[in-house]
């Protein structure tokens, strides 16, 4: 398992984005050399956790529980084939481009060693927006990518570091429960009634995730409806 290539984006004016900035980095390219990872500080306030890179919309991006974004070049390469075009490593805005990593059967905090000091948590799946489908140019954009229940893994920073191009990455930590990153994915989009399973993970899950779980359990109980 290794990391392929570590992208950065930066913003750049567009008419297609909710970015009250009017601004995106989702187009994100390959860092030459050696990148700082940070803990980047609470969502709303902090942006990306990979020093160079740019979070225009703060909202809904970024911040502790979304610092770093990976995505499996074997998923990109699915794409490619079901797009019928080339993607290269970070089209689809991720920070982190993958090559033998599970990234969607990862479990919700799940670590991993990426170069010789830098770990990170599985907190959630991406949920793709308006502005990635606008990017991408593809019609239904987001039902398919929904549907297709691959969406890769935001993470948390525990310990900083620095990461290039070409290093291993180890999973240091698997928890003993079933929710992946593909099952939290579903729950929180096409499959509500998974939400009481997302339990499990317990507070490693991302917190507007886990509310929702909450929420939806004291709603109609833990078997759902």
């Amino acid at each position: 398992m290794k990391l392929l290539t570590v992208n950065v984006g930066r913003p750049k004016t567009v008419d297609y984005t909710d970015s009250l900035s009017g601004a995106t980095a989702i187009d994100k390219q390959p860092a030459e050399g050696a990148v700082r990872v940070v803990e980047p500080g609470p969502k709303g306030e902090g942006g990306s956790g990979v020093v160079g890179d740019t979070v225009c919309d703060l909202r809904h991006h970024g911040g502790t529980d979304q610092a770093v974004y990976a995505f499996a070049r074997e998923d990109l390469d699915f794409w490619e084939r079901e797009l019928g075009r080339p993607i290269s490593n970070g089209t689809f805005g991720e920070n982190l481009t993958t090559s033998g990593l599970d990234v969607n059967g990862a479990k919700i905090g799940e670590r991993w060693r990426i170069g010789p000091d830098l770990v990170l948590e599985v907190t959630s799946g991406r949920v793709p927006c308006r502005t990635f489908a606008s990017w991408l140019g593809e019609k239904q954009w987001v039902r398919r990518f929904t549907q297709n229940g691959a969406p890769g893994a935001y993470l948390r920073v525990i310990e900083p570091g620095e990461i290039r191009a070409g290093d291993a990455i180890e999973i240091v930590h698997r928890p003993d429960h079933d929710v992946t990153v593909g099952l939290s994915f579903r729950a929180g989009t096409i499959e509500r009634t998974l939400l009481p399973r997302l339990l499990a993970a317990g507070e490693a899950l991302h917190p507007q995730q886990l509310r929702e779980a909450r929420e939806y359990v004291a709603k109609h109980g833990a078997q759902g409806t």
